[in-house]
């Protein structure tokens, strides 16, 4: 493969650009990574974007390892390249350092569900206030810690229907052991209906049956919420 071509020039599959798509950023090289930041070569009849990649690594390396030498480049050393101003001088140490930055970043930790209120507080964007009810599942690790929550179904203003096999398929794909279920009452008023209590009880059947424990059933409603296990004795023989 020449890199004294312009890119345009190349078969289509050797193009950085098409390459990333096709077979993933791990595939390319390191010039054509650099090559992607800079666009564009020194010019007709120049060094196309690779080419000049690979030679702003050689310069900036001078024998020693490119990479680690482009880490430390300053802006007057990348700009002393020809084909090199301070366009693509700048994209570059921005690319170094929002590298440097993601690398160094850590993880967010997951949020621990200790209690109901913080359990009502991680459902209340997708449940407060909306006109509809709908009906979530949060889901927990061993440590009570959020793997992930998601909002199975919406119905109208009075009624939603929520399916054990939904809410248990979802759990079981995202590898939780516990699971918080929720929904809202648009009325605000959130004592649970008969048809509440009905699907509870079923749920905890079914937990029971599959080893994955429902904490609670929360209902949530204008800026209130209520916790089934705890006005009920449905728990009982399940907890």
């Amino acid at each position: 493969m020449t890199y004294s071509l312009r890119i345009a020039d190349m078969a289509v599959a050797e193009r950085p650009r098409e390459r990333l798509v096709s077979h993933g950023v791990v595939a390319l090289s390191n010039a054509e990574l650099l090559a992607l930041l800079l666009g564009t070569g020194q010019g007709a009849g120049q060094l196309s974007a690779v080419g000049l990649a690979q030679h702003l690594l050689a310069v900036v390396g001078d024998g020693a390892d490119p990479l680690a030498a482009l880490q430390q480049a300053s802006l007057s050393q990348l700009m002393a390249v020809k084909g090199v101003g301070v366009a693509k001088a700048t994209t570059i140490l921005a690319a170094i350092e929002l590298g440097k930055r993601v690398y160094y970043a850590r993880p967010a930790e997951k949020k621990a569900i200790t209690d109901t209120a913080l359990a009502a507080a991680a459902l209340s964007p997708d449940l407060m206030w909306q006109p509809q009810e709908r009906f979530a599942v949060l889901m927990l690790d061993t440590r009570n810690q959020i793997l992930g929550q998601k909002v199975l179904t919406i119905g109208t203003a009075t009624e939603t229907l929520a399916s054990p096999r939904d809410i248990f398929r979802e759990a079981l794909r995202s590898g939780a052991v516990k699971v918080i279920v929720a929904h809202n009452h648009p009325s605000g008023h959130t004592q649970p209906s008969d048809a509440d209590l009905q699907l509870t009880r079923q749920l905890l059947q079914a937990a029971a049956v599959l080893d994955v424990p429902i904490l609670d059933h929360l209902i949530l409603g204008n800026g209130t919420y209520q916790s089934i296990r705890a006005c009920s004795d449905l728990w009982e023989g399940f907890a």
